[in-house]
């Protein structure tokens, strides 16, 4: 592939037929060797599992990252340019090129990679749908490098108190620190675009440095106090529980202030006032109390979370997979707070049973509690016996069926996802160490038994 073209018009040669450039895509290819060198050497590709370019058009980015990386992913929604690269790399089993549309890809088979790094000349026109895609959480992403608009990547990395520090940046930084690594000039691009570029990383945040709130009310109260920036927060955001003053005070800020003079971690604080978390994370309580059980699963005593735990003490719990009509099954990212296997993979809901509860109870009582919906029975699919690969637990696995949204309760889980069954299984073969024990134990078990 080349370029070739006239004064007014870039083209480019592709099987030689020659191609403009679309505007309707948003195309601006690279052209600098260079400052491509450059970008590929930011997502650090050397020895990297999965490699992911969305876009890689005419392949300037991609030359850089063939042969560094175990494993390349190219998506190419071009009709033109989508074959031309299969040809280009059919003989090579690192390169994987896909003829799909980077808005819409389904992700879900990129966790069982582990690594997954992402690097991408993002058209204009769909960039920001792209970026949205692939980092709105959950994500199997782990570090992302992208090319956008100035503009658009100074919004993206711009904290409190900087020009372009607004609804975005604040939206963005909840889940990822970003940095803007470079500005890059019109001159590197064919055709040239009318406004310079930038390149910026991605790098998950550690989730442990902001307090947990609702994700769902957190969103609603930024994009509303950003909808209007002339505006005093208080006259664009809900009537605030206990009355604004009291927010306002416990911020340490003026009942006049506006959205871009607060913080991430205010509006996180801003989230909690209004979900009524007023206290610090304590995760879970180490003075819960458990049935303690011999080894017939007979209950013997009674002990505290922490004692039971820190003996190894046999105990009882509960794991609900919730499948909807699709046959999809729903799974859990534990939280950072929990106490055993945090930010391990799960099961839909899982817990322990109070002293005296059934498991059939249990099993209700945690699915209300931990994704928010309201089943009245389920179905028992398998027992099983307390051991290492349970965490000491005798676990029974119930099946719930739901349709409809998740409302996870972020002292519990992180955030969900709904998975294949197939797709689950290839992850656990690849990554077991991705999942909570006890979660693989009924999964085996349930797939077992499924045939």
């Amino acid at each position: 592939m080349k370029f070739t073209g006239t004064s007014h018009r870039q083209t480019r040669t592709i099987s030689g037929q020659q191609v403009a450039p679309r505007k309707s895509m948003g195309q601006n290819f690279l052209v600098d060797e260079s400052v491509a060198q450059w970008i590929a050497d930011q997502i650090q590709p050397d020895g990297a599992d999965f490699v992911v370019e969305p876009g890689p058009g005419l392949g300037a980015m991609t030359k850089h990252l063939v042969g560094r990386a175990k494993q390349l992913v190219l998506i190419e929604k071009d009709n033109a340019l989508a074959p031309e690269l299969e040809k280009r790399f059919a003989k090579d089993p690192t390169v994987t090129v896909l003829h799909e549309d980077a808005t819409r890809i389904d992700v879900s088979g990129w966790y069982r990679h582990g690594d997954v790094r992402v690097i991408g000349n993002l058209p204009y026109s769909v960039g920001g749908e792209i970026l949205k895609h692939l980092l709105t959480p959950p994500t199997p992403v782990t570090m992302a490098v992208f090319m956008l608009q100035k503009e658009v990547c100074m919004r993206l990395a711009a904290r409190v108190g900087e020009d372009g520090y607004g609804g975005l940046s604040v939206l963005i930084q909840r889940d990822w620190d970003v940095e803007l690594l470079r500005i890059i000039p019109p001159e590197v691009f064919q055709p040239k675009p009318k406004v310079d570029s930038a390149i910026v990383r991605f790098t998950p945040r550690d989730p442990s440095t902001l307090p947990v709130c609702d994700r769902r009310m957190f969103e609603r109260l930024v994009r509303a106090g950003f909808s209007q920036r002339r505006k005093q927060m208080k006259n664009l955001l809900p009537e605030a529980p206990g009355g604004w003053q009291a927010l306002a005070d416990s911020l340490g800020k003026s009942v006049a202030m506006r959205a871009e003079e607060l913080s991430v971690a205010e509006w996180v604080q801003i989230s909690r006032w209004y979900e009524g978390r007023k206290d610090q994370d304590a995760g879970q309580k180490s003075s819960e109390m458990f049935d303690v059980v011999n080894e017939r699963n007979e209950v013997t005593g009674q002990l505290t979370r922490g004692e039971v735990h820190a003996k190894g003490l046999l105990h009882r719990a509960v794991h609900v997979f919730v499948i909807n009509a699709k046959g999809m099954v729903y799974l859990q990212r534990r939280s950072h707070l929990k106490d055993v296997s945090p930010l391990k993979w799960d099961s839909s809901a899982a817990g322990h049973l109070d002293v005296g509860e059934s498991y059939a109870d249990c099993a209700i009582r945690e699915t209300r509690e931990e994704v928010g919906i309201e089943i009245t029975s389920t179905e028992l699919a398998a027992q099983l016996p307390a051991g290492t690969h349970t965490d000491h637990e005798f676990v029974e696995l119930h099946i719930a069926r739901h349709n409809g949204p998740m409302k996870c309760f972020p002292e519990e889980i992180a955030y969900g996802e709904w998975f294949m069954p197939e797709t689950i299984s290839e992850w656990i073969q690849a990554r077991p160490q991705d999942f909570a024990k006890g979660f693989i134990s009924c999964w085996k078990a349930w797939t077992q038994k499924c045939g």
